[in-house]
């Protein structure tokens, strides 16, 4: 009896190279998820405060810093304003966060500003809302990953001057991460995330005893200055200024009304109840940390931070200060996942509704949006690059865009309640609308004070992005409107000519040949004669050969192949109205990959030569080499061949008949016609 036939899994093992890339790619990324998993990559509560709100977070860290930085040239005197000014910002953070409460439960499939905007205002407005947004989680990975490098860089000064290297590494970690999905990238988030809010409490409960006991030089009020009437509007500019730059304590604050779709069931409630919490460790934390400033009169410096100098002052220079530096720095990271989390998810909606990219709407093996990923970081790089990792000079392009979003976003809830009209519409839309008239006015002083310190650069951006999705969207309507099929069946060619690029008698010659005569009875076999002292032996060869198919040879003065192949062409055409021409190319697939820089690319060449002239189709016909050597080894090793006594030939002829290549290794002559 013969032995058993080996199974088909261990014929096609996959070669060392196949599974090498394989296994790196599955260690960095994990194993591919099907689509039915999707319902177990949601968040619950506690991960979605980590993964959804670290940006609003984590901005506590510099917010208070711009403040200061603006009010710097009052001297002791900023101290005096920075409480009220936190105060006024945090009301405004309340304020919005109802109101997007309520956009959570009128829109539970996500209420992005983009969605909101467009259903309610129109196609234009939600279009800014989208340019705005995706302006904004860029410049949100850029600023928190910039402003994070800051944090260790101020307890290691001898790191500054690498910067950039760092914030470079800490988006392409984030990139890994979130490519790996959106479960593991909220279980990998929510350990920092948690160990920057126990520090944090830790600062401002233990910084506000010390305040109230007396243990630290508590400094008495500061009357504001009396000033003239010029310095009195001077003051004010310089006041709503402060109040712009610290406005960035409420960026991040739309990103969970955005992902209601990333909790578990019932995910508007869930969303809802993460929102509240988001918004009540925000208030307090940048409250603390303004009050805080204040009393220790701390004012940050170009190397140092207000939350170190509070480090300092309060924990001294042991392991708590270090632990809340490292947490802060962590957690400034992570706040870039915020963006990571919503841009791709927005990129997603545009490019369903046309206005960018269909690749972006694809989800990866881990279910996640890998392309809208992948771009966020690449772009966010070459701004960190562009700006050298300076966060000072990155924060005056931040919020600008986020307070525009804001804005549509609440008028177009404004307009949802009064066209649907439900149970209490007039309360929620008088929510809405003070919310939209807070933060448009909000809007207004971002442009107006930031606009000669970067903000113009938004400005311009926002009107660029949106050209950018409209010339998207017209593509895709074109593109629509050209493949649309009318029921009427294509007219057949009146010819097919099917052209075989040669340069001698090979076997990959011969695979293309035999390929070529099953798909048309006109079979040309084209040499470009390169050089001429060759051409009378490969018309001998070929003569000798004898195969029934003509050989056309081209001449080429310059020695260019794809010109005379192009002319040639071009001839059949203008014989011939409505000719088809196929161009077989026989093309050599290496084994190894250094082997492909020994063989010229013509086949490529040739199909990049054609792409735009219709009614000419390239088909390219590998040849891998080292394969009909492969297939005499596993056949010699073979044992259940139903005739062992065929010959060598026959077993190769058997075996190339039913692999998928096109590939006829064995033939030498292909088929008379």
């Amino acid at each position: 009896m013969p032995a058993a036939a080996p199974s088909a899994p261990e014929r096609s093992r996959p070669s060392l190279r196949t599974r090498l890339p394989t296994r790196l790619k599955r260690f960095m990324f994990g194993r591919p998820l099907a689509s039915d998993r999707l319902e177990g990559e949601r968040l619950g509560k506690a991960t979605a405060l980590a993964v959804l709100s670290s940006d609003a977070i984590s901005s506590v860290a510099y917010a208070t810093d711009q403040i200061l930085f603006v009010l710097a040239g009052l001297g002791i005197l900023a101290l005096h304003y920075v409480v009220p000014i936190s105060a006024v910002i945090v009301g405004l953070l309340v304020l919005v966060g109802l109101s997007y409460r309520q956009t959570i439960f009128a829109y539970p499939g996500g209420g992005g500003s983009y969605t909101v905007a467009k259903d309610n205002l129109g196609t234009g407005p939600g279009l800014v809302a989208a340019a705005a947004l995706l302006t904004d989680y860029i410049l949100t990975v850029s600023v928190s990953i910039a402003s994070g490098t800051q944090a260790i860089t101020s307890a290691y000064p001898s790191l500054a001057p690498h910067n950039v290297l760092l914030c470079v590494l800490a988006i392409m970690l984030l990139m890994v991460v979130n490519l790996r999905g959106v479960r593991e990238s909220g279980a990998a988030f929510r350990v920092p995330t948690y160990a920057f809010i126990v520090m944090m409490v830790a600062l401002i409960v233990t910084g506000g005893v010390r305040a109230l006991t007396g243990h630290i030089p508590l400094h008495p009020p500061t009357p504001p200055p009396s000033t003239t009437n010029w310095s009195s509007y001077a003051l004010a500019f310089l006041l709503l200024r402060a109040f712009a730059e610290g406005c960035a304590a409420m960026t991040g604050t739309e990103a969970i009304s955005n992902g209601v779709l990333a909790f578990k069931h019932p995910a508007p409630r869930n969303a809802a109840t993460t929102l509240v919490w988001m918004v009540t460790i925000l208030a307090t934390f940048f409250l603390g940390v303004s009050v805080l400033a204040q009393k220790y009169a701390v004012v940050p410096t170009g190397s140092q931070t207000v939350l170190s100098l509070l480090g300092h002052s309060i924990f001294g220079y042991g392991a708590l200060y270090y632990l809340l530096q490292f947490a802060t720095f962590a957690v400034l990271v992570l706040a870039a996942n915020t963006a990571f989390a919503d841009f791709p998810r927005l990129a997603s909606l545009l490019a369903n509704d046309r206005y960018m990219p269909r690749q972006l709407a694809a989800r990866g093996d881990r279910l996640a949006f890998s392309n809208g990923i992948i771009t966020l970081a690449l772009i966010a790089t070459l701004l960190v690059v562009a700006f050298h990792g300076n966060t000072s000079a990155l924060i005056p392009l931040y919020a600008v865009g986020v307070f525009i979003c804001f804005t549509l976003s609440q008028a177009g809830m404004v307009v949802h309640w009064f066209r649907t009209r439900g149970p209490g519409w007039q309360a929620r839309a008088a929510l809405n609308g003070l919310g939209a008239a807070a933060t448009g006015i909000v809007s207004i002083i971002q442009v107006v004070t930031k606009f000669t310190t970067g903000a113009w650069i938004v400005v311009l951006i926002i009107p660029i992005f949106i050209f950018l999705l409209v010339a998207i969207h017209r593509h895709y309507m074109r593109f629509a409107e050209e493949i649309r099929f009318t029921g009427q069946c294509p007219l057949a060619p009146l010819r097919h000519t099917v052209l075989v690029p040669v340069n001698g008698v090979t076997t990959p010659t011969a695979a293309a040949l035999v390929y070529a005569t099953t798909i048309s009875d006109d079979v040309r076999a084209v040499y470009v004669e390169v050089d001429p002292r060759a051409t009378p032996e490969i018309k001998a060869t070929w003569d000798a050969w004898d195969i029934g198919v003509d050989l056309v040879i081209i001449p080429s003065p310059y020695r260019s192949v794809l010109r005379p192949l192009v002319e040639y062409v071009n001839s059949l055409h203008r014989d011939t109205v409505g000719e088809l021409v196929t161009i077989v190319v026989p093309e050599i697939v290496p084994k190894r990959w250094w082997e492909h820089l020994l063989h010229n690319k013509t086949g490529l060449y040739i199909r990049t030569a054609f792409l735009f002239r219709p009614n000419v189709v390239v088909i390219a016909v590998p040849y891998l080499l080292g394969y009909a050597a492969r297939m005499r080894d596993l056949m010699a090793h073979d044992e259940t061949l139903q005739e062992p006594d065929e010959d060598e030939d026959e077993k190769e002829s058997e075996q190339a008949a039913t692999t998928t290549t096109t590939t006829a290794t064995t033939a030498t002559t292909a088929p008379r016609r």
